[in-house]
């Protein structure tokens, strides 16, 4: 199992802590998304199919890319 965590400049509130939990935690092979509102960040514990690869392009699709 691996853990990546990203900053996330676009959480600004209780919905996009949510959405991203609800979103990113539906990606096959997501084990457990953790959102933090007041540190703008992502933290996602995943296996195989998920990559980190495939855990930003979801971030980006659903409008919260990660910094850069």
């Amino acid at each position: 199992m691996s853990t990546v965590s990203f900053e996330v400049p676009g959480i600004s509130c209780g919905h996009c802590t949510h959405t991203i939990q609800t979103e990113v935690g539906e990606l096959e092979g997501v084990k457990s998304v953790q959102a933090s509102q007041s540190e703008r960040r992502v933290t996602v514990e995943f296996e195989p199919p998920a990559t980190e690869e495939s855990i930003v392009g979801l971030l980006t699709e659903i409008n919260y890319p990660p910094a850069q």
